[in-house]
């Protein structure tokens, strides 16, 4: 892969912006080699954060159930 470019649908500075965040909360993390940076995703952190999104929508969907279910029963 050395030497091959990537063609992305942002600028450099934004993508350069989107992984600071996600250096920042610790998601990625960042390896030098010479003068390019390497990023890995953190597996853990990913799946501590798919279990919070994952729970932020249970729960979301499930009052939504509720208040549905609930205005069926008063029709």
């Amino acid at each position: 892969m050395a030497g091959r470019s990537c063609v992305l649908p942002i600028s450099r500075p934004a993508v350069s912006q989107h992984l600071k965040v996600l250096k920042e909360a610790e998601l990625v993390r960042e390896e030098r080699a010479g003068t390019r940076r390497i990023y890995h995703a953190e597996s853990a952190a990913l799946g501590e954060l798919r279990a919070y999104v994952d729970e932020m929508w249970r729960s979301a969907l499930g009052s939504f159930s509720d208040a549905a279910d609930k205005h069926g029963e008063e029709r």
